[in-house]
């Protein structure tokens, strides 16, 4: 939110500058994120009167002007504005005066004829009006007075970055609770008295959806004058907090939601046909609202409807139908309550967002709504004139604020610092909170505006940050700690991420929630998890893959001018709302060359065993398996299925074709993606003895159909090895001559040792035999 110091001071002004009370806000947990001056330094400008203009005698388009500046005599100042005339006041800037951009006046000729002085612009001023030309003051404004004095140049400009939690200070009035809350300044905000109705004009309400708009507050006012023009000080305080000046109505409806934090919206009287109806929309409904935008309204977007159909968007946007425009005289001013829940994540389906919604979806003051229309009513009536009608009021059960209890022993037990209870209950009342003691418990109400307060730790965050945090001391802990129990079949994640370090990858942190492109493309899931309240379009639904992630972050890195990229992340996926179908993955993705450059070793891109050997490391020393797989992300001759103790654990491959052309990829990362939890088992430590006698090696080539698996028949060798056999590895592929067609040549290496004795020659044989009858069996040849 940004607003005016000096609009914020009219209604509570501590004795702090405004660094201090930049400070002040922050550390209590308002953060402001900037204070800017509402215009750069200048010096030595005043406001003048033009009192005559004569052509420059040799340029057409300067003339030569007889300023007044407040002194004995007037100047004689060149201006070449095309605006300048008779009876104007402008800023004038004298001889030594300093202007933004570190330009100096001084005393000049101008094509022959001196000037003594600089008539300026908005522009030149550091403060744009939109006008070709100088800046026109109000024809009321004294002569002789400093410019910066008169439109209060000196205002400092605070941007507040508020939590979702604390939108009962998105306004002047609740910022104004805050700082007197933690100064002990008083609010000078005074009562809005009721205005009286000059007519009975009035219009029906009807709560359909009663729990989604709980108060609506409503008021005809007549015969308003649309060409009355906003006043200087009301477009200054807009301005200054980022809304543009449209019209006098616009303009108060603006003023009051920054004001008091209730948005406001005002129709055409005269348009609108029958009773209001706050209801939800229904099947086909359409409607074009203020921004010229027509959309089709879900059946869970609640609107505010007349006789005819839908005339806004509630708690969003108003229709442009029911808009008021210029001519028009009566008007229908609304103000209401709207639940949150009704109002969230609707602005962003739609794909923009408003000043309403924002405050409406965080939660609005229900208490403020009557206030609110009686504030906004005597301004119309102060600067367009009307009739005021009666309000209207439709109201229904409001949202409870139940009392919180708060133990003063648990303040002392969770701050580390004991405060008395009077100290307690002081901040607590400046907070606008009831409290009520009973012994070491106080029964706390909090009004109508502080939904964010529902439990004891609540009450104990307010305490501790008005007290200060700054005032709480630090103290040494001296609690009791002991080494937990480390399990021998289990190993913590933080070991998985180490090794992938180890292996020069980097760790990645996405969104869980992402694009719901990203799940067709890289799970092929059609049905993902959905938010009800995405942060924005394009996060829309929940990951049930990291690949997503992953990939985004290569292009990121790729469009950076990085040529190798080492990337992993370790979080849950999302299957389900379910706790069991959120399980916890660890992904990885490795592009570009295998090593960083240098003079020893050539550029050969990374491929699938160089990543395969990196899930070996990961799993050592359990030894995984892989079968063929196709997958949705994955180039479909490209990827394998990772197996451990026979189960999938997850999958392995490059990146398909598709998506790299898509994504706009140089060429494929490889990827891969495993459960967890099956990385963090491992065996017990065993002790085997070490052996003393030589290993004895045979080689076995078996000839097996083309398109069968290696591991599988290495599989088979491994089920009816001797005890002494300690590795079965493949070491050879050969296809060609003394190979049939559509078959091909295994070379396994058989390791055979024992830690009691040699091995014959009669054993190693046996052992060998038996390895070649099974192999047979299962259907392989021995090549010979």
């Amino acid at each position: 939110m940004k607003f005016s110091e000096h609009w914020l001071r009219t209604w509570v002004n501590p004795e702090l500058n405004s660094e201090a009370l930049a400070h002040l806000l922050t550390m209590s947990g308002l953060e402001v994120e900037e204070v800017e001056s509402a215009a750069p330094a200048f010096d030595n400008v005043f406001v003048a009167e033009v009192l005559s203009t004569t052509k420059h005698p040799d340029a057409d388009r300067l003339n030569v002007c007889s300023v007044n500046v407040g002194e004995a005599e007037p100047l004689q100042i060149v201006c070449g504005a095309p605006n300048v005339k008779p009876g104007l006041k402008v800023p004038c800037a004298r001889i030594g005066a300093n202007l933004p951009g570190d330009f100096k006046i001084k005393r000049a000729k101008v094509r022959g004829v001196e000037s003594f002085g600089m008539l300026c612009s908005g522009d030149e001023l550091g403060i744009p009006d939109g006008v070709d030309g100088l800046l026109v003051l109000p024809a009321d404004a004294p002569v002789g007075t400093p410019l910066r004095d008169y439109l209060n140049l000196d205002d400092q400009l605070f941007t507040i970055k508020l939590t979702p939690n604390r939108a009962d200070c998105l306004s002047i009035k609740g910022v104004a609770r805050e700082v007197a809350a933690l100064t002990g300044a008083v609010v000078n905000a005074g009562a809005t008295p009721p205005v009286p109705p000059q007519a009975d004009d009035r219009r029906g309400i009807h709560l359909v959806a009663g729990s989604a708009c709980p108060r609506y507050v409503g008021r005809v006012i007549r015969n308003v004058n649309q060409a009355a023009p906003t006043p200087d000080w009301m477009k200054q305080r807009l301005v200054r907090a980022g809304l543009r000046p449209i019209s006098a109505i616009v303009d108060v409806t603006n003023y009051v939601l920054l004001e008091l934090g209730q948005p406001l919206h005002a129709f055409d009287h005269g348009k609108l046909q029958g009773d209001i109806t706050v209801r939800f929309a229904r099947e086909g409904e359409r409607i074009t609202l203020l921004n010229d935008k027509e959309i089709a309204l879900d059946s869970d977007m609640l609107v505010i409807a007349d006789d005819s159909g839908p005339v806004a968007l509630a708690g969003i946007m108003g229709g442009a139908h029911s808009a008021v425009e210029a001519g028009a005289t009566d008007v229908f001013l609304e103000s209401a309550y709207f639940a949150p829940e009704a109002i969230a994540g609707r602005a962003r389906r739609l794909g923009f967002s408003s000043d309403a919604s924002h405050r409406f979806e965080r939660g609005v003051d229900f208490g403020e709504s009557r206030d609110a229309i009686e504030r906004a009513t005597r301004l119309i009536l102060d600067l367009c004139g009307g009739e005021p009608g009666p309000v209207i009021e439709a109201v229904e059960p409001l949202p409870a604020r139940p009392p919180v209890a708060l133990r003063v022993s648990r303040v002392a037990r969770v701050l580390g610092v004991a405060l008395p209870e009077a100290h307690i209950v002081s901040i607590l009342e400046r907070l606008g909170l009831v409290v009520a003691a009973d012994g070491d418990t106080l029964t706390v109400t909090p009004p109508s505006y502080r939904f964010d307060i529902q439990i004891e730790e609540d009450l104990i965050e307010e305490i501790a940050r008005v007290y200060g945090y700054d005032n709480i001391p630090v103290g040494t802990s001296i609690a009791r700690t002991s080494m937990l129990p480390q399990p021998g079949n289990a190993r913590p994640k933080a070991a998985l991420k180490h090794l992938l370090v180890a292996r020069d990858y980097q760790e990645a942190v996405n969104y869980a929630f992402v694009e719901e492109q990203w799940e067709a493309d890289f799970a092929g899931n059609s049905q993902p998890v959905k938010l009800l309240n995405p942060i924005a379009s394009q996060m829309s639904v929940m990951r049930s893959t990291l690949f997503g992630g992953l990939v985004n972050s290569l292009k990121h890195n790729i469009n950076r001018k990085q040529d190798r990229v080492r990337l992993f992340e370790m979080a849950r996926v999302f299957h389900g709302k379910d706790a069991e179908q959120q399980p916890e993955k660890i992904a990885a993705l490795a592009w570009g060359p295998r090593e960083a450059e240098q003079w020893g070793i050539g550029r050969e891109r990374v491929d699938f065993f160089d990543v395969k050997a990196d899930i070996a490391a990961l799993l050592a020393p359990r030894v995984a398996s892989f079968e063929r797989a196709d997958h949705p992300a994955l180039h479909p001759g490209r990827a394998a299925t990772v197996l451990l103790d026979g189960q999938p654990i997850g999958v392995l491959g490059e990146l398909h074709p598709k998506w790299v052309q898509a994504y706009e990829l140089i060429h494929a990362p490889v990827l891969f993606e495993l459960d967890v939890a099956a990385l963090t088992k491992v065996d017990k430590a065993r002790v085997d003895a070490v052996s003393k006698f030589q290993p004895v090696r045979r080689d076995l080539a078996l000839i097996v159909d083309e398109s069968r698996p290696a591991v599988e028949v290495q599989a088979v060798l491994q089920q009816t090895a001797a005890s002494f056999v300690t590795e079965i590895a493949l070491f050879d592929v050969y296809r060609g001559k003394g190979v049939a067609e559509e078959k091909k040549s295994l070379a396994f290496k058989v390791l055979m040792q024992d830690t009691h004795k040699t091995l014959t020659d009669e054993e190693v044989d046996a052992a060998v035999a038996k390895l070649i009858r099974q192999a047979e069996a299962a259907g392989a040849t021995l090549r010979v």
